[in-house]
């Protein structure tokens, strides 16, 4: 390329991105407009892939991308694990690797046109950013053409990076002012903080995805979170409850106060009332001091009740009372005791249907579902599944130590077909075993490791439960119908039947099924979580 038209090739790109500034006072959603940056990158400077990164909590999140695999969104880079990265964050100035560089790339086997290929001798180049004086992330260019980032085209990056960070700065003003409306409209809604975009503060829960279903779902959050109104998280096994009350509880008033979890199947029937509301001395044999119950540790907080559809009946009607009149009376104790305490209940249960059969007391049902917030399954999220999964990819390659692991096509496929009866949780399982199963095989770690569709073992997943046992949704999660490869293995294989097989003839109630197989509950939950039945 001769000076004169790369002298006018830079004038257009400097051009076309002093457009985009401009074009900010537009209605962008933000994901919009920070991909219409990157998209625009990649076409002025000519090459294969451009990332925009935000740094959190010692990690790197794309937050836009273009060149690279769907599944890249969903990625952590742990700046600690990635050498090049590392080095682009610590420096000011453009930061660029030639083709001989022995530092291994991020992105091998991530580029969409080199899908589980190794990338050939090729150029990248990247630049820290930087908002308000402070560390913002990074953005990288990698091209396929060795030369292609010459130093005129470093001293075009340089020329463009506050522009760039123009554009950071505007988003997360805007983000800002729409935290600032919703605060006017919805009291206390100021407090909630972002939404998961540029203003993320660290340590805050973070939920991956991008799909309509998920964004409805945090929009709804964001304003009940800043109420004092009990919620009931309603949703299939696996779909992430537990995560959804801590967002709640992080985006609230009382985010500085404690957020106390009682799972309450886990609860023995005998010393629920004790765990939640506390005893005092000589209350039953056993107590030998006084001492405080869950409620009193969540004191100004949150208390996360989980699997509250498990309650005993008789501590139902106290919990009842303590949601209507804001008093807890500790077992054996004379005088009833103020606490201040936001309730956020969760079931995978219908308890309409509980309280139809006489499980569930129809009062407490109508008091904790002031206002019920239903979460989507894995399987109304669409490519969501992907942002998860290269969620799950990029930790078992930290985990296993391997260069690069990533999905095929084929495997992508297969993800975004498979109806995910155990949500989440299940897809985490899924990648993790077969991570683990395409090392044992030979896979060599220092090489792209590409999982396949047969290593995800869906089709054994997905297949008709045995005569008797619960169907997805009957019950918490199906189990594989793999053959057992040792003696351990049959052993838990037939423990999973026995309870499955009692889960189903008991409707699904744990506590019937403890009963039914003669062993104590606690010790029941502790074995179904082991053999992957709960979580």
């Amino acid at each position: 390329m001769n000076t004169t038209v790369f002298e006018a090739s830079a004038a257009v790109a400097e051009d076309a991105l002093l457009a985009l500034c401009t074009d900010l006072g537009a209605e962008l959603p933000q994901a919009v407009r920070l991909q219409r940056l990157v998209d625009l990158l990649r076409a002025q400077f000519g090459c294969g892939a451009v990332a925009l990164l935000r740094l959190e909590d010692e990690r790197l999140r794309p937050v836009a991308v273009n060149g690279l695999v769907s599944d890249a969104l969903g990625r952590r880079f742990a700046v600690a694990q990635h050498p090049r990265l590392a080095a682009i964050l610590a420096r000011h100035e453009v930061t660029c690797f030639e083709h001989d560089s022995q530092l291994p790339d991020p992105y091998d086997g991530l580029l969409d046109t080199l899908v589980g290929e190794p990338l050939p001798v090729h150029d990248c180049m990247g630049v820290a950013l930087h908002v308000e004086g402070r560390p913002w992330g990074v953005l990288t260019l990698d091209a396929l053409v060795t030369g292609t980032f010459s130093a005129a085209a470093r001293a075009r990056l340089a020329r463009s990076v506050p522009l760039v960070e123009a554009v950071l700065r505007v988003a997360r003003l805007e983000q800002e002012l729409r935290t600032l409306r919703m605060a006017a409209t919805t009291p206390g809604a100021g407090l909630a903080g972002d939404a998961g975009g540029l203003a993320r503060g660290g340590g805050e829960v973070e939920i991956v995805g991008e799909s309509p279903a998920l964004a409805r779902l945090l929009h709804e959050l964001q304003v009940v979170a800043a109420s004092e109104l009990p919620v009931l998280l309603l949703g299939e096994t696996g779909v992430g409850k537990e995560l959804f009350a801590r967002l709640l509880h992080q985006r609230s008033a009382r985010r500085s106060r404690p957020l106390v979890h009682v799972n309450c199947a886990a609860l023995p029937e005998s010393l629920a009332e004790s765990e939640l509301f506390g005893h005092v001395r000589g209350a039953f044999s056993g107590a030998v001091s006084d001492r405080p119950g869950r409620f009193e540790a969540a004191e100004g907080g949150t208390l996360f009740l989980d699997e509250v559809g498990e309650l005993p009946l008789s501590v139902q009607a106290k919990l009842l009372r303590t949601l209507q009149n804001g008093e807890i009376q500790r077992l054996g104790a004379d005088r009833p005791k103020s606490v201040d305490v936001r309730v956020v209940a969760a079931t995978n249960r219908n308890l309409r249907e509980q309280v139809a059969s006489g499980a569930f007391r129809a009062d407490l049902y109508h008091r904790l579902s002031v206002y019920p917030v239903p979460i989507p399954p894995l399987r109304e999220r669409g490519n969501d599944v992907l942002l998860l999964a290269g969620r799950f990819l990029e930790l078992n390659r930290a985990r296993l130590g391997l260069r690069s692991l990533r999905l095929s096509p084929e495997a992508q496929a297969a993800l975004r077909r498979y109806p995910w009866p155990g949500n989440v949780r299940e897809l985490e399982h899924v990648i993790s075993r077969a991570a683990l199963k395409a090392l044992s095989r030979g896979a060599d770690a220092t090489a792209i490791v590409t999982l396949e569709a047969g290593l995800l073992d869906l089709e054994a997943l997905h297949s008709p439960a045995p005569p008797g046992l619960p169907l997805p949704g009957a019950a918490s999660v199906a189990a594989p119908a793999l053959a057992a490869a040792t003696l351990r293995d049959a052993v838990d294989d037939c423990q999973r039947r026995a309870v499955m097989a009692a889960l189903a003839r008991e409707g699904g109630n744990w506590a019937g099924a403890a009963r039914a197989l003669d062993v104590d509950a606690s010790n029941l939950h502790k074995l179904a979580r082991r053999l992957g039945l709960k979580h």
